[in-house]
């Protein structure tokens, strides 16, 4: 067995490791159902098993320190492309998924704030200091590996044990009321201990049944036979969350689905293939829908193998689909295909965006105002345009403007070649908005339009009149309350405070924002909102366009904390990837 680390302070790890690891060739045989026996020896096959069925799984936090022999104690803090989380619960782990998840094709960054403490499979705590220590313990728990803990049986306590000396003579008894009482009590234990268990002894299994056994031969049966019942997870595919071959099946026939990115052999595919429509049919057809409407045809079938379900694709003319595919990830709209390191396809489901009916999105479009979150044509992003209003009218108008400057011209609904919902908006005096915008995204509160193979892009933000939370209207007093000024300014990792000094920021009712320099000018016209957006963030837009210096203001800013006299905000990017990409900007009352 290897050492962990170099250090006097960890050689109790070593020791209690080692205990971890022996093999189980060491252990006398499981005892014959039949054969009377009260007691059973410490180092025995069924101690283990109970061991193992008691331990400490470590593998639901995977994400973070990628080994599932040990988990990370609550409270921690960790940066997450460049974003720092504080880890309460397990809940908050989603938010690390959200973020890596927000842009595909980014590379993941995630660092733990030392020190921490970590649960060791028998519940010990230990505290890390550094990255390269908690590396050396996850060594021997690396993606695929094995842990000691079984997680396919549980115990239903209260459980009373007792203790007996080597003449069978009865030495003690304790009720344990928990996986860690249960783990703590055999950790404290020698070798030529002696243990018996009051039986009946109700077990659990993973899909919810229970079984009483009634011997030490019939619990330890069960659990050795219960241990390779499901999969335990625990390898670091954060990402896959457990699904079974039928709801895959039915979830590929629920909707056209549209393909978000391709990867074969290392190289990236998806220029070509994006926005394609991939429709599954029941008897095991797929058809595949190309920009320009073209069918090619295939088919589909699933099987399951070590406990991961796999998705078999053939057509005579893709071969880049063509492949037995590992389905990593199905859920939130989403299903992830993986086969190998250098080979992947993400689709995204299409239920609301193909073959939908043109009314439906027309409407939506027509009960509310909505606001521009972002827009990109031809790869550039238009920033001035945020926070601008759509107003989608009858008969065909449409209005754009930030409060101040009204823009019209005409919109309409259709249905493209794919069976694609497109927006098709015509301004003439604002050539950023024109064009016929394929809907990618359907909410209620939000709409997002795209063309990947070109970068356009679009993102709208619902804003109904007189809908608006307690805290929305709360805001905007504030903010309508006084003066303000820069007291921070942080873009992409330098300080830019400087550039506002002596500017005094006026927000206006009407949505109209005021940046004054000096007493007596010159004044900066611009304009702000403030929304609760559709993943429930407070959210300031402000706009002042590109006017320097104040371009970098130009953005929609998270609200971090308001009060009367001071308000923080930060734009993440999009999650980009380092710490340099988030914004901070913090006005105080002048």
């Amino acid at each position: 067995m290897k050492k962990f680390f170099n250090y006097a302070f960890y050689s109790s790890l070593l020791v209690l490791a080692l205990t971890f690891t022996s093999c189980q060739e060491e252990f006398e045989p499981l005892p014959e159902e039949g054969v009377e026996q009260e007691a059973i020896s410490a180092t025995s096959n069924t101690a283990k098993l109970i061991e193992g069925t008691s331990s400490n799984d470590g593998s639901f936090d995977n994400i973070v320190d990628e080994s599932s022999c040990f988990n990370i104690k609550f409270p921690y803090s960790v940066k997450v492309n460049g974003v720092e989380l504080t880890i309460n619960e397990v809940q908050d782990l989603d938010a690390i998924e959200e973020i890596f998840d927000a842009l595909e094709e980014d590379d993941d960054i995630l660092d733990i704030i030392f020190p921490i403490t970590i649960t060791l499979a028998d519940y010990a705590e230990i505290t890390i200091n550094g990255i390269d220590d908690l590396r050396e313990l996850a060594q021997d728990c690396k993606e695929g590996g094995d842990d000691d803990d079984i997680e396919c049986i549980d115990f239903v306590y209260p459980i009373t044990l007792y203790t007996f000396d080597l003449n069978n003579e009865e030495t003690g008894n304790i009720t344990v009321e928990s996986d860690k009482d249960m783990r703590r009590f055999f950790a404290g234990l020698d070798e030529n201990d002696l243990i018996g268990v009051d039986f009946p002894v109700t077990l659990k299994l993973y899909d919810g049944t229970t079984m009483v056994v009634n011997s030490n031969a019939e619990l330890a049966n069960a659990i050795e036979n219960a241990k390779e019942l499901c999969d335990e997870d625990d390898d670091n595919d954060y990402n896959d969350d457990d699904f079974t071959q039928e709801r895959l099946e039915n979830y590929l026939v629920e909707c056209p689905w549209l393909i978000h990115e391709v990867k074969r052999e290392n190289q990236l595919q998806t220029d070509q293939y994006i926005d394609y429509v991939m429709n599954f049919t029941e008897d095991g057809a797929v058809k595949i829908f190309d920009r320009e409407g073209n069918m090619l045809n295939g088919t589909w079938s699933t099987r399951v193998a070590e406990h991961k379900v796999l998705l078999k694709l053939e057509f005579d003319e893709l071969v880049d689909f063509t492949l037995e595919w590992y389905v990593y990830e199905i859920g939130e709209g989403k299903i992830k295909l993986h086969a190998g390191d250098g080979n992947r396809i993400i689709m995204h489901m299409g239920c609301d965006v193909i073959n939908d009916d043109p009314n439906t999105l027309r409407e939506i479009l027509k009960e509310c105002s909505w606001i521009i979150k972002k827009v990109y044509n031809q790869g550039e992003e238009i920033k001035r345009l945020i926070g601008f209003e759509f107003k989608f009218m009858p008969e065909g108008v449409v209005t754009l403007s930030n409060g101040d400057y009204v823009s019209e011209g005409s919109w309409e609904i259709a249905v493209n070649e794919q069976g694609r919902l497109v927006m098709a908006i015509t301004m003439g005096d604002e050539p950023g908005v024109s064009f016929e915008w394929p809907l990618s995204e359907l909410r209620n509160d939000r709409l997002k339009f795209e063309v990947p193979e070109i970068d356009y892009e679009l993102v709208l933000q619902r804003d109904c009149e007189g809908n608006d939370d307690g805290d929305v209207p709360e805001i905007r007093n504030i903010m309508m309350g006084g003066d303000w000024m820069a007291a921070l300014m942080n873009a992409d990792g330098t300080d830019i405070t400087n550039n506002l000094e002596g500017f005094t920021f006026s927000f206006d009712p009407e949505h109209m924002a005021t940046a004054t320099l000096g007493e007596t000018g010159p004044s900066y016209p611009g304009s702000w909102r403030v929304l609760r957006n559709s993943e429930g963030y407070l959210k300031v837009y402000l706009n002042f366009g590109d006017q320097e210096p104040l371009v970098e203001l130009t953005d929609d800013w998270k609200i971090i904390s308001i009060e009367s006299d001071r308000i923080e905000l930060k734009n993440y990017s999009d999650y980009a990837g380092t710490t340099d990409d988030v914004k901070t900007l913090v006005f105080e009352k002048k």
